[in-house]
């Protein structure tokens, strides 16, 4: 494991540990970050969520960063872990 997926792991458990307490903005940022990283390019069609509304907000989320690769969606996710953090 690279020292990129070593922080990127690190950063996920530190979240994950505080997630309750974060703003929804600031999740959904997260939940994209983490999609693209974990699983590259979103699906450009947008599912079938007629009454789902969260998961239309994730779902525009992640489609708005799916240009990053893996690489730097994982560096992204760890950058706003920092942000989040290092207060």
């Amino acid at each position: 494991m690279d020292s990129l997926d070593t922080e990127f792991q690190l950063a996920y458990q530190k979240i994950s540990e505080q997630a309750s307490h974060l703003p929804p903005d600031t999740m959904l940022s997260i939940y994209a970050y983490y999609k693209q990283a974990t699983e590259g390019e979103i699906h450009k069609r947008f599912p079938s969520l007629q009454n789902d509304l969260i998961n239309a907000f994730k779902f525009n989320a992640w489609s708005q960063i799916s240009h990053l690769s893996k690489e730097e969606a994982k560096q992204a996710y760890i950058d706003l872990a920092n942000s989040i953090f290092n207060k």
